[in-house]
């Protein structure tokens, strides 16, 4: 059996890749890891999914397989990811279990796990529920529950609300008067996202609202922004707000229509937790991909980051370990350990709502702190990728292009982690030295090979 977590849990085509035997697969050795039972109470597990239309099969086979293996299942139904998360924690689960491709298109389908507490799994953790998942493919035999030993289910009705109390229990202040549009991406946030922002104080206008199991990210959502630029032109709005489609990330557009990627977004929230005293060690986490701009404003404004490899779960894992209070990344997925153990993109929209009602600053004003500098990325194509970043003519030629830039830009070359690529990204003062500063390391890369 190959590797089945990938960066963010176990993920393919639904019912091809992703099959109901496997997802009853994971779910049991996940009880069965996660959980372990002491003979004295019985697992609990939450499970939650976005709404596209393989979550109905994927939830019964997850069920049926959490029971089967004599937990409590706690169903709560089409919800954000960061909803799942945060009941996991709220109602002491052992686990919970989110059914969701995050941005992928329909076709797709994943399955995230979370351990008690609402936090995503490590790796050594990842490793024994394959094994798990091997072991029962191999054999039938061991011991299951039976009789009255045999987990149930039953379904979590108040969890939306709860989901929604928690994430206006954030907002420092009423957000009256802000006009925001909401896209939803026909996903999960289209349950409660709206309905926060209102409760808020904001005017909202919602598009990518009607998921029907079919449309979710269907040319909407945080990777297709161009409706939602149209929408806030067409409205008049002051900001517009974009979700994906399991709701765990958050990019924003101006009310002249320019996107507000994850750097500035991060940036913007941790000025606003600094001017509040809430930025604990003045420090924020961000990974490698972070544009320098975003490197600059911070150090301008005095607060250290922290810088780790991509991937949210990364970002976590430092913030845990440090014990920090905000990470982010430039996709969007923004993390506030002080109220949530995961990415959570309406928590995220109310933090940037809150800053413009505390500060009477626009977004574009806001935003302008950060100084994109132009950055080009090449991926190149090779037979092994670790041997090639590896070599000494690679080495030597970022070298010589990090001594050519100096402080004005920075060179990232790094392995693709699930393809044989290497990712060259350069950024400069100018977009045409990025341009052929990428180009000639690409040259090298692909020479190695």
């Amino acid at each position: 059996m190959g590797r089945l977590f990938g960066t963010d849990g176990v993920r393919g085509r639904a019912n091809a890749d992703l099959t109901p035997e496997l997802a009853l697969s994971v779910a049991r050795a996940a009880a069965t890891v996660l959980a372990g039972r002491d003979g004295t109470s019985r697992p609990v597990a939450v499970v939650g999914r976005d709404p596209r239309a393989s979550g109905e099969m994927l939830e019964a086979a997850v069920v049926a397989g959490l029971a089967s293996a004599g937990a409590e299942v706690l169903r709560v139904g089409v919800l954000p990811t960061p909803a799942v998360a945060f009941l996991t924690a709220e109602t002491g689960a052992d686990l919970g279990v989110m059914i969701s491709a995050s941005h992928n298109p329909m076709p797709d389908n994943g399955i995230k796990l979370f351990s008690r507490g609402g936090h995503k799994l490590p790796d050594a953790v990842e490793a024994a529920i394959e094994s798990a998942v091997a072991t029962s493919r191999r054999s039938t035999d061991g011991i299951r529950p039976t009789a009255g030993d045999i987990g149930r289910v039953r379904d979590l009705t108040d969890g939306a609300a709860d989901y929604a109390a928690h994430l206006l229990s954030t907002v420092p202040a009423p957000v009256s008067g802000l006009r925001l549009v909401v896209d939803c991406a026909h996903g999960a946030a289209a349950t409660v996202a709206p309905e926060v922002y209102r409760r808020a104080g904001a005017e909202v206008t919602v598009i990518g609202g009607e998921p029907d199991g079919w449309n979710i990210n269907d040319g909407i959502g945080s990777t297709h922004l161009g409706p939602l630029t149209e929408a806030v032109r067409d409205t008049g709005a002051d900001l517009g707000i974009a979700h994906d489609g399991d709701a765990d990330r958050c990019l924003a557009v101006t009310a002249d229509g320019r996107v507000v990627d994850g750097d500035a977004i991060l940036a913007v929230c941790a000025l606003g937790l600094k001017e509040r005293g809430e930025l604990r060690q003045d420090t924020v986490v961000a990974t490698v991909m972070s544009n320098l701009g975003f490197h600059h404003t911070m150090r301008d404004a005095g607060i250290a980051v922290q810088t780790t490899a991509v991937g949210d779960r990364y970002v976590l894992e430092a913030l845990r370990a440090r014990g920090l209070s905000l990470g982010g990344e430039q996709s969007g997925h923004l993390v506030f350990l002080d109220h949530a153990t995961t990415g959570d993109g309406t928590l995220t929209g109310l933090s940037l709502l809150s800053r413009m009602a505390a500060t009477g600053a626009s977004l574009a004003e806001l935003a302008s702190v950060v100084k994109r500098l132009p950055q080009t990325l090449v991926n190149v194509p090779v037979r092994d990728r670790i041997r090639v970043v590896e070599s000494d003519a690679v080495a030597g030629a970022v070298n010589a292009a990090e001594e050519e830039l100096g402080d004005e830009g920075r060179v990232l070359l790094r392995p693709s982690g699930t393809e044989q690529l290497v990712r060259v990204m350069v950024e400069a003062p100018t977009q045409e030295l990025a341009d052929d500063i990428a180009q000639r390391l690409a040259a090298v890369v692909a020479a190695v090979d």
